[in-house]
């Protein structure tokens, strides 16, 4: 079946506006364009706008998309199979936090105490699910079950404290990120310092040990793996390289 780009917009809820600059970027091009200039889209263009939309709904930036999309070794099924995985986490993750709210009003109605643990609970099992859809398959061949395991378990462990303390220094790593690298600063110098001890200290929230070794592999790995880069780069470009760089240059093995 073949549709007009309004038909296309009116289908899959995306603005004929948005389809014309999906269309200019190469993002997702009609199958024919008439001679009055009339844009039409085939089967294929339809589940490539859906694959568009599954990855815009897990907030992965257009570029990025397009990445993904035109590799030779994407496979669709299997990118389906990934999106359901991450969606049947989220709707875990939900589920414990509708769960956690019920708790709080029930508490709050009848004037009871609700231990500080148990209203962080969801929070700190989302970081963990998060953690393991994301990166869980390489860190799990790169450090072994067991150790990221024992990674998962301390996050849960947190105190009220102790999670308050870990947000916060990742809200401050990011923001002092973003402004290093809008001020240009160099990662060598002290802003560089700076945020690698933030980031030092992020680390060690959990009680985990801290190894120098692993802080620079760790560091790496923000540039290495795309994931990671596009995190810290979500609303700054460069953010994730400078960790990197100045970790590499502050941490000593």
């Amino acid at each position: 079946m073949e549709y007009s780009i309004q038909q296309m917009a009116k289908l899959s809820g995306v603005t004929t506006r948005t389809l014309r600059w999906y269309d200019k970027i190469h993002l997702l091009k009609p199958s024919r364009v008439a001679e009055n200039g009339y844009r039409y889209y085939g089967s294929a263009e339809v589940d490539r706008l859906q694959d568009i939309l599954f990855y815009r709904e897990m907030g992965v930036k257009l570029t990025q998309i397009g990445a993904y999309l035109d590799d030779p070794s994407f496979h669709r099924l299997t990118a389906l199979r990934g999106h359901l995985q991450r969606l049947e986490a989220e709707q875990k993750r939900l589920e414990g936090l509708i769960q956690t709210v019920k708790e709080t009003i029930y508490a709050e109605e009848r004037s009871e105490i609700m231990a500080d643990e148990k209203k962080f609970a969801a929070f700190k099992q989302k970081a963990v699910d998060w953690n393991e859809q994301t990166y869980g398959k390489e860190l799990r061949e790169k450090y072994g079950d067991a150790e990221v395991d024992a990674a998962q378990k301390a996050v849960l462990n947190l105190t009220s404290e102790q999670y308050d303390q870990w947000m916060t220094l990742a809200a401050q790593i990011q923001k002092e990120l973003e402004e290093a690298v809008a001020e240009g600063k160099d990662p060598k110098g002290e802003a560089g310092r700076e945020i690698t001890e933030l980031h030092r200290r992020w680390l060690q929230c959990s009680g985990q040990q801290y190894m120098s070794q692993k802080h620079q592999a760790l560091a790496e790995m923000y540039v290495a793996d795309s994931r990671f880069t596009a995190y810290y780069d979500k609303k700054v470009s460069g953010c994730a390289a400078f960790l990197r760089d100045a970790v590499l240059h502050w941490v000593k093995p």
